[in-house]
């Protein structure tokens, strides 16, 4: 045992009566509201409406959370066909979790109308302008770019947060290490082979200090470069998949090969490739800035959402 080392906490979880409470569980219902709370400042920082957030939120959340019950209910499945699935859900995880919240958010912001949130309605702003026809862009459907560019940074604040869960459930670690940062973790949690050795590298520890240092990245590019939303939306998946595929080099166990890499390592590698060539080709296309406090500059947020 190393001179100094980060101590893992000793409990991972409580019971309220008969139901338990997982710290993991609740490291995650942090970071969740983190990132609204952060989304919901930056959108209406932009001169957006009270309320947007929230609502497409309560779409996004529940989708982005699928790949993470499902990992949940076949983590002690076994055979062919449940094998496979678990592969590929260690493909796609927090990628996939992203991916289906985004599709999630379009759907609400194609089903959402901005006089909900206190613009009048056709109806309502004819009378108001004595019988004259109104504009069409009263009633429009909420543009999904704005609500990208808030929540790009807010997703990575509120992982940071999240990833303190690794530190309680004692699963968010790599390597054996004897560095003064390197985390304890109980023999009851070392994996087979590695019983000897009481502390390793902390990843969960890297994870976080990645989420953040991207997220202050992501507010200070998106002033400095304007970028749209859907451009600053890609250069969070890169920056984020950037760092997820070096961390995979310090892990340990046993992960699927597929084409050559671990399963985790192939979904990073996907989704810094597919970021990448999304901003390859639109970066000519960027527009005013995000942070513009005029409404008509958040209307016109990105060309393409």
């Amino acid at each position: 045992m190393p001179l100094a080392y980060l101590p893992s906490p000793p409990r991972s979880s409580w019971h309220l009566g008969p139901l338990p409470i997982r710290a993991q569980a609740l490291c995650v219902v942090a970071g969740i509201l983190v990132a609204i709370w952060i989304a919901d400042r930056r959108y209406r920082a932009a001169g957006g409406p009270r309320g947007v957030i929230v609502d497409v939120a309560a779409w996004a959340v529940p989708a982005g959370l699928v790949p993470a019950v499902i990992g949940a209910l076949l983590v002690q499945a076994d055979g062919g066909a449940w094998h496979v699935i678990r592969t590929w859900d260690a493909v796609i995880g927090f990628p996939g979790a992203v991916a289906l919240g985004a599709l999630a958010a379009w759907l609400a912001c194609r089903r959402l109308r901005v006089w909900q949130y206190g613009q009048p309605g056709p109806r309502i702003a004819a009378v108001a302008g004595q019988g004259v026809a109104p504009s069409p862009r009263v009633g429009q459907r909420l543009r999904l770019g704005p609500v990208a560019a808030a929540a790009a940074p807010a997703i990575v604040f509120g992982e940071a947060v999240a990833a303190a869960g690794g530190w309680f459930s004692q699963q968010g670690y790599g390597r054996p290490s004897s560095l003064w940062w390197a985390v304890a973790i109980s023999p009851a949690h070392r994996p087979t082979g590695y019983e000897n050795f009481p502390t390793f590298e902390p990843i969960f520890l890297y994870q976080a200090l990645w989420a953040a240092m991207t997220g202050v990245a992501l507010v200070w590019a998106a002033r400095r470069f304007a970028l749209r939303g859907d451009c600053l939306f890609a250069l969070a998946a890169a920056a984020y998949a950037a760092g997820g595929f070096g961390m995979f080099w310090l892990g340990i166990g046993h992960l699927p090969v597929i084409l050559g890499l671990r399963a985790g390592e192939l979904g990073d590698a996907v989704v810094f490739l597919g970021a990448a060539a999304y901003l390859a080709r639109t970066w000519r296309g960027r527009t005013k800035t995000f942070q513009s406090a005029q409404k008509p500059a958040l209307e016109r947020d990105s060309s393409v959402m």
